[in-house]
C-alpha cells in the first residue's frame, strides 16, 4: 500500500468551480499574447519552436476537438480546414501540418484566430451551463486548462527565443526597474542531508496531475546530500571563465559532440562583453557580460539562478563541481526537507533521470493517451518550475521533460552528491 503523500496536493477544483477557471486561463493566454504585434506572433524561430499565433490556436483546436466534437452535440466547427493547421501530434485525430513549418501560416490572420477563440469560448460556456454535463466533461475540461497553461509558459520561450535571434535584441516587456549590477557572489550554497532508505514518489489522492506522475510507488535511495539553492549565474561564469566549454573530460560524449557542433562556449542566452547586438542597444564593451531575458538584456547578476542551459552543460557543470546532478526520486524526496529552497518559479531543474514510465503506468484513454507517454524515450526529466509557470501549475510531482541538448526554456540545475 503505497505511503501517504509528504507533499499537500493542490486543492482539486469543484465542477462549480470550472466556469471561472476556464475564463481565467483563456484570458491569461491573451494576456501574455497581448505586448506582441502581429508580426511578432507570426514567426517561428526553429523548428522546437511554434508562433504564439499557432500557440493560441492550438489551445483553442484542443477544446473543439477533444471537448467539444465529442460531448456537444450539434456543435459545429468554427472552419474543419483548421483541425489540420492546428492537431500538433495526435495521430489518432488525423493528419497535421508540419511542425518545422508552423511559421509559414501566414493566414488565417490573427484576428481570424480571436475569432476562432471567440467561437469555440461561447461553446464551452454554453456547455458549462448545463450542471448535467459537467460531470461527463469535467475530466477532460481540467486536462485543457492544464494544456492551455502548459503552452502558456511555451508561448513565453518561444517568443523569447525569437527575440534572442534579432539583432536588436527587443524585449517582451519593459523592465519594472533599472537593471542592477550585483557583483557580490551568493554564499555557497548549503547541502541537506537525505538518510535514503524506501521513498514513495508519484502523485496520489486529490488535486490534478498528468498521467506521467503516477501511479505513486516506492523507490529504494541511498544516503545523499542536495544543495539548497539552484547554481547562480556567478558560479557557472566561474565554470565558463575556467575553460569548461573547452576540456572534453567534464562532457558526456554526445554533450562534447553538440558543443562542438554548435560552438557553444556559454549558456544560451548570454552576451559576451563587445557582442556587436549590445553594442546595438549602446551598451559598451566595458559593461561586462549581459544576459538577455524576457525584459532584454540586462547586466549579469551574480546572484540571480543560472538559466538557459542544456542538460549537457547541466551535467559538465556538475562534474566540474565535483558533484552530480540529483535524480528525480531524490529531488521529490529531498524538496520537502527543511531549508529546501527555489523549488519552482526560477528554473527547472535537470536531473539525472530518463523520462520513463512509473511501474504500473497506463495511460489516460481514448485520444489524450496520446499526451504523455509515447514521448517516453529520448527525453530527460526536470523537476520544480520556471519564472514562465503559470501560478498554480507546478506541483512536486510534475514530470517536465525535453530532449538532452535542449536550452530555450528555462532551465537550471541543483547540485547533489553521495554521502556515505
Amino acid at each position: 500500500m503505497p505511503a501517504p503523500s509528504t507533499h499537500p496536493a493542490p486543492r482539486a477544483p469543484g465542477l462549480g468551480d470550472l466556469p471561472a477557471r476556464y475564463r481565467q486561463v483563456r484570458r491569461h493566454s491573451l494576456r501574455l499574447a497581448a505586448p506582441l504585434s502581429a508580426e511578432d506572433q507570426c514567426v517561428q524561430s526553429m523548428p522546437d519552436a511554434s508562433p504564439t499565433k499557432w500557440h493560441l490556436a492550438h489551445i483553442t483546436w484542443f477544446f473543439e476537438s477533444l471537448l467539444l466534437a465529442p460531448h456537444a452535440p450539434g456543435y459545429r466547427a468554427f472552419d474543419p480546414r483548421w483541425h489540420y493547421l492546428f492537431n500538433s501530434y495526435y495521430e489518432a485525430l488525423g493528419p497535421r501540418h508540419p511542425r518545422p513549418q508552423r511559421g509559414l501560416l501566414t493566414r488565417p490572420s490573427l484576428d481570424e484566430v480571436h475569432a476562432y477563440r471567440r467561437h469555440v469560448d461561447a461553446a464551452v460556456e454554453a456547455l458549462l451551463a448545463d450542471p448535467a454535463a459537467l460531470p461527463r466533461i469535467g475530466p477532460i475540461l481540467t486536462l485543457g486548462l492544464h494544456h492551455e497553461q502548459q503552452h502558456q509558459e511555451l508561448l513565453l520561450t518561444d517568443i523569447l527565443h525569437a527575440f534572442a535571434c534579432h539583432p536588436l535584441l527587443p524585449a517582451y516587456r519593459e523592465p519594472s526597474a533599472p537593471a542592477l549590477r550585483l557583483a557580490a557572489q551568493a554564499p555557497g550554497p548549503r547541502w541537506l542531508a537525505h538518510d535514503g532508505g524506501t521513498v514513495h514518489i508519484g502523485h496520489a489522492g486529490p488535486g490534478f496531475a498528468f498521467d506521467n506522475e503516477g501511479p505513486r510507488h516506492a523507490v529504494l535511495l541511498r544516503p545523499f546530500a542536495i544543495a539548497d539553492r539552484l547554481v547562480s549565474c556567478g558560479e557557472y561564469a566561474r565554470f565558463v571563465a575556467d575553460g569548461g566549454y573547452q576540456r572534453s573530460g567534464l562532457w558526456l560524449s554526445d554533450g562534447w559532440a553538440t558543443v562542438q557542433a554548435g560552438g557553444w562556449r556559454h549558456p544560451a542566452y548570454w552576451l559576451a562583453p563587445g557582442d556587436p547586438r549590445l553594442a546595438l542597444r549602446g551598451i559598451g564593451a566595458a559593461e561586462g557580460w549581459h544576459v538577455f531575458g524576457l525584459d532584454g538584456p540586462r547586466p549579469l547578476d551574480a546572484q540571480a539562478p543560472v538559466s538557459q542551459l542544456s542538460f549537457y552543460e547541466a551535467a559538465a557543470y556538475a562534474e566540474w563541481a565535483g558533484a552530480r546532478l540529483p535524480t528525480e526520486a531524490e529531488w521529490e524526496a529531498a524538496c520537502a526537507l527543511p531549508g529546501f529552497a527555489q523549488a519552482t518559479g526560477h528554473a527547472w531543474q535537470w536531473t539525472r533521470s530518463a523520462y520513463d514510465p512509473y511501474p504500473g503506468f497506463r495511460p489516460l484513454p481514448g485520444p489524450a493517451a496520446e499526451y504523455n507517454g509515447k514521448f517516453m524515450v529520448g527525453q530527460i526529466v526536470l523537476r520544480g518550475g520556471s519564472l514562465a509557470t503559470p501560478p498554480g501549475h507546478a506541483r512536486p510531482t510534475y514530470r517536465n521533460f525535453f530532449p538532452p541538448a535542449a536550452r530555450w526554456q528555462f532551465s537550471g540545475l541543483r547540485l547533489a552528491r553521495d554521502l556515505p
